[in-house]
């Protein structure tokens, strides 16, 4: 019974137009709208023939009036069909369109049997004959043009063949009951053909909807390895890739319209101090909210501005809508004031800053990687000499990028021994005015640029990488000096971020000093916080290697740049040296005195020395004193001196000492 049932289903099923199968359906309606239109061609001419020939035999009715109803029939749904070739449609008027056409198949079949039977009585041998090859002709045709939609194809060829077959049988005429027997036969092979055909049609269907559903997965793991190689994972701002993908798409749009165009970099001030005290998951969180807070701005700035994130705490801005210097710097203080809103950590609250610099097309570049080039130089200038501001790229940009592009070439060639020189600052005891020591100031004396300033030369050092060099070639010179000094004359020597900041700088420190005879305890060198958050972990070690040797160690410049208390907390410093810049209006200016109060109470309580620069005059000197610094260094005791002449200073200062020793006595 339940195979029975089973059968049941599957011949019902062998008559229906499938619903399940979106796709199938769709081809079978796309291959069936081209085809269906000859199976009523088929029909019509055939019919038209069957008519004509039996004219003169047949009553009007059977000739005329059903064949004109018939072919009227079969020529309208032919138009219908043809219409459709080019049209659109959803998948529901698919659906409908193919079961009408499964229902009024098989009563449009069974009417033209009908009218066929009903015309053979009247023919002549001939015309019975052409009625056996009109059916044997429409059954082919019917199997052919319908295969496509296996149900129709079946259900009129039931129709057509079986009452056909039976009459023919049925005349007693043998050469009809072999036609019958014969078409039965072909029309059994072409079934089993029309199933094979179906069959692999399907199959063809379900491979090309897997296929296009392999091609969709494959396009959308395109796109989406497209965006991840164009985005930033942690901001989810555009990359660098995307940011120069869109500058040289905004370039050359700028540069078909004529417009102005302009490239911005942010480099975000104090951010490294945040990452190495609370940790890089906190530095994330940061750079997250910063970028928010830069994309809010940007989403509501005039121009068209695409922000993205270059790297670690840089980020880059293609800007425009023909900008001019006054939007640029309305956008360069719109994203200061932003960047700079405390942040909400765990425990505290963290400020930041930032620096910019932009570079405008066509005036100072003509091509788009120059003129990055020029915005990146805008931003050194900006945190060289207007840090938390925005900085324009302008022609004294250009004479400096020459100038140090000189520099840096005569740099690698030079001869450090022979161009180099030294001079000697005292650094004085703010008690009695003695010296008991001398901080180490190069010189470069070029034979084609002449004596150039170290705030240039160091940092084209440091870029070219010839630092370490340098600083081997000076050390070896200081401490040669210093070999002929007295023994309680400190050396105070400067190191780069480099020097401390990688194994091969801090051994030939070691080398220089245990080659030179010089007592380590007579040396300090001088770090700058800079320096210090350029890599920390490397940066403690070396300084622990230096302590361990007897080294003294000074963070300088300390109140500028990044100043941060955990940097005193946690590296062993001896001495902490106060920049100039608080000094020169300690006397006038109530914040500056406080400032250094602060800090000279700081050292106190760390039990460190304080040492402060750019003493100029006794009066400064009086407020230092009162304020309880340990040691001074500036103009008013002494300007930098050549080493030949350290110890005439020196036994000068004794002179003096002496002299007010007897006078006190």
């Amino acid at each position: 019974m339940r195979d029975l049932k089973r059968d049941l289903v599957l011949a019902r099923d062998l008559f229906r137009v499938p619903a399940d199968n979106p796709e199938l359906t769709r081809a079978q309606f796309q291959a069936f709208s081209k085809q269906v239109p000859l199976l009523y061609f088929i029909l019509i001419t055939n019919s038209a023939a069957i008519a004509y020939t039996f004219w003169p035999m047949a009553p009007a009715w059977l000739t005329m009036v059903i064949p004109l109803v018939l072919i009227s029939l079969t020529g309208f749904r032919m138009i219908w069909w043809l219409r459709q070739r080019d049209s659109v449609h959803v998948d529901a008027d698919i659906l409908r369109n193919l079961r009408l056409t499964n229902r009024i198949a098989g009563p449009i079949g069974a009417l033209f049997v009908a009218w066929s039977l009903a015309l053979f009585p009247y023919g002549d041998p001939y015309a019975k004959g052409q009625i056996a090859f009109y059916m044997a002709v429409t059954v082919i045709g019917i199997i052919f043009c319908l295969m496509h939609l296996r149900s129709a194809a079946l259900m009129v060829t039931l129709v057509v063949i079986v009452p056909f077959v039976a009459f023919f049988i049925t005349t007693g005429e043998t050469t009809l009951q072999a036609i019958a027997v014969n078409q039965l036969l072909v029309t059994g092979a072409m079934v089993t053909v029309l199933f094979i055909y179906y069959r692999d049609f399907a199959a063809l269907v379900a491979s090309r909807k897997s296929l296009v559903a392999e091609q969709a997965a494959t396009q959308a793991l395109s796109d989406e390895n497209f965006r991840l190689a164009n985005l930033d994972s942690l901001t989810e701002l555009p990359n660098r890739r995307r940011f120069f993908s869109e500058l040289a798409s905004f370039f050359a749009e700028a540069e078909q319209d004529g417009t102005r165009l302009a490239v911005g970099i942010i480099d975000l001030d104090g951010f490294k101090p945040i990452n190495d005290t609370y940790g890089h998951t906190v530095g994330d969180r940061v750079l997250i909210e910063a970028a928010r807070r830069l994309s809010e701005v940007c989403a509501t700035w005039g121009l068209a501005v695409h922000l993205a994130r270059l790297g670690g705490d840089e980020f880059g801005l293609v800007v425009g809508g023909d900008p001019t210097d006054d939007d640029l710097l309305a956008l360069g203080r719109q994203i200061t004031e932003r960047i700079k809103l405390p942040y909400q950590l765990d425990t505290a609250h963290t400020g930041l800053g930032c620096s910019m610099g932009f570079a405008l097309y066509p005036r100072s570049a003509a091509a788009a990687d120059p003129l990055y080039e020029c915005a990146d130089y805008a931003l050194y200038h900006a945190k060289r000499h207007a840090r938390g501001a925005a900085v324009i790229f302008s022609t004294e940009h250009d004479s400096e990028i020459r100038s140090r592009g000189m520099i840096e070439h005569l740099l690698r060639t030079a001869d450090f021994v022979q161009e180099m020189q030294l001079a000697f600052q005292p650094i004085i005891d703010a008690r009695d005015e003695r010296a008991t020591g001398f901080e180490v100031l190069a010189r470069w004396q070029s034979p084609r640029l002449g004596l150039v300033s170290p705030g240039d030369f160091i940092p084209a050092a440091e870029r070219t990488g010839v630092i370490r060099s340098l600083t081997r070639v000076l050390l070896v010179k200081a401490l040669a000096a210093a070999a002929t000094w007295p023994e309680h004359i400190r050396l105070s020597f400067n190191l780069s971020a480099h020097d401390i900041c990688s194994p091969e700088g801090v051994l030939h420190l070691i080398s220089a000093i245990e080659a030179s005879g010089v007592a380590s305890h007579r040396i300090e060198f001088e770090i700058t916080e800079t320096a210090v958050t350029y890599d920390f972990a490397r940066a403690e070690r070396s300084i622990a290697t230096l302590k361990t040797m007897g080294c003294s160690i000074s963070l300088d410049d300390f109140g500028t740049g990044y100043s941060s208390l955990s940097h005193v907390h946690r590296l062993p410093l001896d001495k902490l040296k106060v920049d100039r810049s608080f000094v020169a209006s300690i006397d006038t200016n109530p914040v500056s005195h406080k400032i250094v109060k602060s800090l000279t109470g700081l050292c106190a309580d760390m039990e460190i020395a304080c040492i402060v620069e750019g003493v100029e005059t006794a009066a400064q000197l009086d407020s230092l004193r009162r304020l309880g610094c340990d040691f001074v260094q500036g103009y008013y005791f002494a300007k930098p001196m050549p080493a030949d002449a350290v110890l005439g200073f020196l036994s000068q200062g004794s002179k003096r000492l002496q002299e007010q020793r007897t006078a006190a006595g």
